[in-house]
This record gives structure tokens, sequence and C-alpha cells, in this order.
């Protein structure tokens, strides 16, 4: 379990930097391709600092 949730942590990671990273290409779009990959970044952390904390127990 903890495997499958550090890979899927790390491809939301990954996944969220690139929108970030792709936001100023797209034009009309820019604000709300930044704010899910921030939103993506933000899952991708809060699934091993919450949900693994539990899930460990």
């Amino acid at each position: 379990m903890n495997i499958l949730a550090f890979i899927v942590s790390f491809a939301l990671f990954v996944g969220g930097i690139v929108l970030m990273g792709y936001a100023t290409e797209v034009d009309g779009f820019e604000l709300a391709m930044f704010a899910g990959g921030i939103l993506t970044v933000s899952v991708s952390i809060a699934i091993p600092a919450h949900v693994l904390k539990r899930a460990d127990r």
C-alpha cells in the first residue's frame, strides 16, 4: 500500500509541476491551469501527510 501511495503521490506531484509550467502556453486558461497545478501538488503532499499516517495504524 505504501509503494502504491508513493507512486500515485509522485505522479500527481510531477503532473502538478507540469501543469504549472505549461500554464503560460495556453491562451485564456492560464489561471485555471496554474490553480489546477497548485491543487494537484497540494493533494500529492496531503496523501502521505494525512492519508498514509492513518493507514499505518
